[in-house]
């Protein structure tokens, strides 16, 4: 019926620009994120008419627009679109393109492009993008023929949210977008997802039932409400501790008693150690990947503990570690199929109790020196936050403290960039509460990572909606300072910034600007900035010598001499 009513779809004359747009509609995009440039002035006329059906988010750089697309990819599960011009704002937009490549997120990122007919002459910002975005993106394309638009976008979405899920990247020649073709919009295409094997489902029973030490990882993308609930059927049901990896805390209910915390950057070394000694891994969308698996240590690549992997994508599976049993398919059905099997008789509580009570522990916030306890702050934002709020994080050392510290529950999201791209949390955090204006949003950002597009909170402003951010500030890049301090310490070269007064920052846009030093300021300072109703910032001073949540500068210079020609510290 949908494809009858396609043949019959208007065939009223159109340009490129405006064929684009309805496209997109067509294929359910419905958030545009974009900094205009000349090369798709078409294309904006043609999103002109579509304004009620496609938001279009104006942005202030480049990697802030396709960042808030890819936040929107990650907290949907449907892709949305962003738009940049040719040249820089394409090399701009590439660090998006990759957080959404390693993240697993759907996405598109359409550029314009120069004039077909000069192709090859080193025109005007000319970029071959097939080449440049080819190890970034899971299908680069370029259309040329406006008559073809229809049919490209058709299968972008396809490729963007089919197997694992990516980024596509589109150019659009800038003349196509011109020409005035007659051509039908094409409908969505329903496809079935990818059921797990009905006989693999019953092995992995077997396996489960005689293993002593089970431990669940979850990661991977596009979970839907109903996968999650059934997939904290299945595990609770069975009584798996489980981890998720690295930044993947909002993708199980922290609250619950068989939850034992993350594995990745600077995850809990107790709990690293109880990892080793399991004797099956069920990897649900985990690649167990670099920072899961402690820079490929945690796990012998001979698979010589029982590893059941399941992914969307059969190429990813056992890619660096072997496994016993791998499963092709969508994450969501698996889950509901798993939570349809009969529950084994766990003989593994009590390892269970024990992996949890790890949780708790790291949790017992201590007293860490300086007036200001990011462990306590961490544990009373936990108290604010909204049941359904969404949390950003910034890549960065100061991210371990809601790793460490915070429970996020069912109905709240926590994202970041699994590629440790600093500059992701302030643009995050502002298309999150573009597409979902009801809800709390919290972005976590260091100073380094908020000074590089910090600038996207004029986006905020511009489209009416009030994140609160809070700016981690130890004047320094914390997390190259630490490995810096590993490898020369006391030798000091790069690492420390110079900012400027925060809070003015925030105030001159018309915000909402707040100041923490001591602990016991930050519950009303918080308080303030959420009914403040207004984009709103809050500085936290922090000790500059608590470089993680588990290690002080002094403690890494322990026991190593000052070197003689140690000065002062550069900038």
């Amino acid at each position: 019926m949908e494809l009858a009513r396609a043949r019959k779809a208007r065939m009223t004359p159109r340009h490129g620009g405006r064929v684009l747009a309805d496209a997109l509609v067509a294929q359910g995009i419905d958030h545009v994120f974009e900094v205009p440039g000349e090369s798709f002035l078409d294309t904006l006329d043609g999103l002109y008419d579509q304004g009620k059906k496609l938001k279009l988010v104006t942005c202030r750089f480049e990697a802030g627009a396709v960042n808030m697309a890819e936040a929107y990819g990650k907290l949907t599960g449907r892709p949305a679109a962003a738009m940049v011009t040719r040249g820089p704002g394409a090399c701009h937009g590439a660090i998006g393109v990759h957080v959404s490549f390693q993240d697993s997120t759907p996405m598109l990122l359409f550029i314009g492009q120069i004039p077909h007919q000069d192709t090859g002459r080193d025109a005007f910002q000319e970029v071959d993008y097939r080449q440049m975005f080819a190890p970034l993106a899971k299908w680069v394309t370029q259309i040329d023929y406006a008559k073809r638009i229809p049919e490209v976008i058709a299968h972008a979405v396809d490729v963007a949210t089919s197997g694992r899920p990516g980024p596509v990247v589109i150019a659009l020649s800038e003349e196509m977008q011109k020409d005035v073709v007659s051509v039908p919009d094409l409908p969505r295409c329903a496809v079935s997802p990818a059921f797990p094997d009905p006989a693999a489902m019953l092995r992995m029973r077997t396996m489960l039932a005689k293993a002593k030490r089970p431990v669940a990882v979850v990661g991977g993308s596009c979970w839907t409400p109903a996968g999650r609930a059934a997939l904290q059927t299945f595990l609770v049901a069975n009584d798996i501790p489980v981890t998720v990896g690295f930044r993947r805390q909002g993708h199980y209910d922290g609250t619950q008693d068989n939850f034992a915390g993350d594995l990745g950057v600077g995850s809990d070394p107790g709990l690293i150690a109880k990892f080793r000694e399991s004797d099956l891994i069920l990897a649900i969308g985990s690649r167990l990947g670099d920072a899961v698996t402690q820079g490929y240590t945690l796990l012998d690549m001979a698979g010589s503990v029982p590893i059941v992997q399941i992914l969307p994508d059969g190429a990813e599976i056992g890619r660096v570690f072997r496994v016993a049993l791998g499963m092709v398919s969508d994450l969501n059905t698996f889950a509901i199929a798993a939570a349809g099997l009969d529950p084994v008789r766990p003989a593994w509580s009590r390892w269970t109790r024990e992996l949890r009570s790890l949780r708790e522990a790291q949790r017992a916030v201590p007293n860490y020196q300086g007036p200001l306890n990011l462990g306590t702050v961490m544990r009373e934002l936990e108290t604010m936050l909204t049941p359904d709020a969404i949390v950003t994080t910034d890549a960065g050392n100061f991210s371990g403290w809601a790793s460490r510290f915070l429970n996020f529950s069912e109905g709240q999201r926590y994202i970041g960039p699994t590629n440790g791209a600093m500059g992701y949390s302030v643009p995050a955090a502002v298309g999150a509460k573009i597409a979902f204006p009801g809800r709390m949003v919290v972005s976590m950002v260091g100073d380094g990572g908020f000074l590089m597009t910090g600038q996207e909170i004029a986006t905020a402003f511009h489209h009416g909606v009030a994140p609160v951010v809070l700016v981690f500030n130890n004047g320094m890049y914390g997390t190259i300072r630490m490995h810096q301090e590993r490898a020369y310490p006391w030798r000091v070269s790069g690492t420390n910034l110079t900012n400027p007064d925060f809070c003015r920052y925030i105030e001159a846009f018309g915000g909402h600007g707040e100041v923490v030093i001591e602990t016991e300021e930050f519950t009303p300072a918080f308080r303030r900035a959420v009914a403040s109703g207004k984009p709103a910032l809050i500085e936290l001073r922090t000790n500059p010598d608590q470089i993680t949540t588990r290690a002080t500068i002094a403690d890494l210079r322990a026991g190593k001499a000052r070197p003689k020609t140690a000065g002062k510290a550069k900038r």
